[in-house]
């Protein structure tokens, strides 16, 4: 119903329904969808189902304060960032009124999990026997691509002449219509796809195998590193080869540099670049 100063008060279900209608409307990503839904579980366990009047700086902070209890302050973030959004849809939809700050949590630096080249070497080696897999490592590590991603590439998307694809994103809707690959890479494509089944417009034609990449990995004494950490290693080689942020971030497709500094690299270019200044070739 409308109040006195024009905006709309509607109930908590209403809100979640409307606010996920209009996610799958934009064409977001079930995954996305899903840690939206996951945020909002969590805010009605512990505040409440208040309605969109009820939605204050002081519930928000209540609950931020609440779920830090719970688990680890990466995952407070991600409630932060659902929570942020959903705000901006409840204003552009008049059913909020005031202003709501919010802030990230402050996280301890990580060391990126990225590969060395002896480390590269010995998982290429490793998967040979079994070149779809194979083919998903090399592709991962010479574009910086989610598996997803990976995943849906077409033959006839494929330049193998100037060494370009067209890829789209499925998590951020971008596209890029000449993707550059390595060329090495490309040519491992070329003999790939020469050996497909006449017809088959997909590259993979199979899906992913997680049973076997968990053996190799364990076989290599790499138990904790994850398909998704060889994103990381394509970022890591070109910020340690001194390729700028801005030109790594657009090709992982972040919306910001911070992440792919942050979450992304093992070394700064800037940084690297002002420790290389140092004399230290003179001292020794």
């Amino acid at each position: 119903m409308p109040n006195r100063i024009g905006t709309v008060t509607i109930d908590w279900q209403q809100m979640r329904q409307e606010y996920i209608h209009n996610k799958k409307v934009r064409g977001d990503q079930e995954a996305s969808i899903y840690e939206v839904a996951l945020t909002m579980r969590h805010f009605e366990r512990l505040i409440g189902r208040c309605n969109s009047k009820q939605f204050t700086q002081n519930a928000i902070d209540k609950f931020i304060l609440d779920r830090g209890k719970e688990v680890k302050r990466s995952t407070v973030n991600k409630d932060i960032r659902n929570l942020t959004a959903l705000i901006n849809w409840c204003k552009e939809n008049r059913y909020l009124n005031g202003e709501i700050k919010l802030k990230l949590l402050k996280e301890d630096e990580k060391p990126v999990k990225s590969l060395s080249t002896i480390q590269i070497r010995r998982l290429l080696s490793a998967s040979k026997p079994y070149p779809r897999l194979r083919m998903r490592i090399l592709l991962a590590l010479g574009t910086g691509l989610r598996r997803g991603d990976i995943e849906s590439w077409r033959v006839s998307e494929l330049d193998f002449e100037k060494s370009y694809v067209t890829t789209r994103s499925t998590k951020t809707r971008k596209s890029m219509g000449s993707r550059p690959v390595p060329v090495p890479i490309m040519a491992e494509l070329k003999k790939y796809v020469a050996d497909l089944v006449p017809g088959q417009e997909t590259i993979f034609d199979r899906s992913y195998n997680q049973y076997r990449w968990n053996q190799m990995r364990q076989k290599l004494r790499l138990s904790d590193f994850k398909f998704h950490d060889l994103r990381k290693t394509f970022c890591s080689v070109l910020a340690q080869n001194g390729i700028s942020t801005a030109v790594t971030q657009k090709l992982l497709e972040h919306s910001s540099p911070d992440l792919t500094n942050k979450v992304y690299t093992n070394v700064d270019p800037v940084l690297r670049h002002a420790v290389d200044q140092i004399p230290a070739g003179d001292w020794l």
